[in-house]
């Protein structure tokens, strides 16, 4: 497995090795000691999965509040997506300051969202279904987000503001956010 750390501090890209002939391929996504020693010490609690059915579909931005702060690894299981993560930690350099790329099944990378980034997404196919390994379990008291175009992100033309839930169009603007993480 390749990791490669990203330009904001904390985020990292992991690249499996498929090993493949006629039949298919196989990769080894995910290596607890790898992963601990080169990324960074934590302990997957939960697991989650989403499917979007519409090309386009935006969801995010999240985050969950301290102490139930969640880093999460970010898998691209079916289709493809842009994601995205936004430095929301006050004392960092980078503060504000956000990193995209795209995941796919077929390119089979993973990206690392440690505690202190806000995590959303835009689907590029239909039936688009990710995977997400989380660092906490879901706490409802602790969900919060940020809006989606509060940010500066490079959103691909096909996002549509349409397909946001109730919940995330009601999320405040990232200079209203105020100090959750330090």
């Amino acid at each position: 497995m390749q990791i490669d750390p990203l330009p904001l501090p904390g985020l990292a890209r992991l690249t499996p090795r498929r090993h493949g002939d006629a039949r298919g391929w196989f990769a080894e996504v995910f290596r607890d000691d790898l992963f601990r020693a080169q990324v960074a010490d934590v302990t997957f609690v939960q697991e989650n999965r989403s499917l979007s059915a519409k090309a386009g579909t935006l969801r995010g931005l999240h985050f969950q509040t301290p102490p139930r702060a969640q880093g999460k690894l970010i898998s691209c299981l079916a289709g493809s997506l842009w994601d995205v993560a936004v430095d929301l930690r006050r004392s960092s350099e980078t503060y504000g300051q956000w990193y995209g790329e795209e995941l796919s099944a077929e390119n089979g990378r993973q990206l690392w969202i440690p505690a202190g980034f806000a995590h959303g997404f835009c689907t590029l196919k239909p039936d688009t279904v990710i995977g997400y390994k989380c660092t906490d379990t879901y706490a409802p008291d602790h969900d919060a987000g940020i809006a989606w175009d509060s940010a500066g992100i490079d959103w691909p033309d096909r996002a549509d503001p349409d397909t946001l839930s109730g919940k995330d169009r009601a999320q405040p603007s990232l200079s209203e956010l105020g100090e959750v993480f330090a």
